[in-house]
């Protein structure tokens, strides 16, 4: 498909055209706060799972009963890519889809996330992994609550440390919210370079907003472009 139909299918022709951004200095996460960081300190096994490798880490998570939705989710959702990937995506909890297929960002957000990452050149699969920060279905699709979050960040913690990205994208506001330890609204954390450790991270929105709110979608792409340059600032 050409470059101006793919923006096309975005919604976004003709705003949409790869240009050199500054890159703004990359700023620290903010201080912990309430909520996830209270009930992570009561949550067990962490250690545990800092020590796993890739497949070790996929059938805990496969089997996982550090929080109640594996009462109510049909499998865990472990993430999809390769493992050895310069970017890695990170979304926020598996729908109903996901949680049917056991794969992150799928049905009409994947096909939409799919159309964003080829604009930039990139594919699933190929120098890309994708992964969520809760690895089991809300039920409901409502929101998580901080006890879950808590149970299931030092997963994506060890998959970052075994992937070793060289860009994060997170998507959404808990995914944001958690990989930056914040309270800060997406609005206010987007359109900047972060990072997580050592690694820079860019903050936008989830597209499964945008198929409620196209209007915002000019805004992805600036954060696309961010992301884009901040690799190719790293590579220099």
């Amino acid at each position: 498909m050409p470059d101006d139909e793919r923006l096309r299918t975005l919604g976004l022709w003709p705003v949409w055209h790869l240009r050199a951004a500054a890159v703004e200095p990359i700023s620290s996460p903010a201080p912990v706060t309430a909520g996830v960081g209270q009930y992570r300190q009561a949550v067990a096994g962490a250690d545990d799972i800092a020590d796993m490798d890739l497949e070790a880490l996929r059938q805990a998570v496969l089997s996982c009963r550090r929080c109640l939705l594996h009462e109510t989710r049909t499998q865990g959702v472990f993430g999809v890519g390769d493992i050895n990937a310069d970017w890695l995506i990170v979304g926020e909890a598996p729908g109903a889809e996901e949680d049917r297929l056991g794969e992150p960002f799928v049905g009409q957000a994947g096909k939409l996330l799919d159309a964003m990452l080829v604009s930039i050149g990139l594919t699933r699969g190929t120098n890309l992994y994708i992964a969520n920060v809760l690895k089991s279905h809300p039920p409901g699709n409502r929101d998580p609550k901080p006890d879950e979050v808590a149970a299931c960040i030092p997963y994506l913690e060890r998959q970052i440390d075994l992937i070793r990205p060289k860009i994060i994208l997170a998507m959404g506001r808990f995914a944001a919210q958690s990989l930056l330890v914040t309270g800060d609204s997406i609005s206010r954390l987007r359109g900047q370079a972060h990072r997580y450790r050592d690694v820079p991270l860019v903050v936008t929105y989830h597209p499964a907003y945008l198929l409620r709110n196209p209007a915002d979608k000019a805004k992805v792409w600036d954060d696309l472009c961010l992301a884009k340059s901040l690799l190719m600032l790293d590579a220099a």
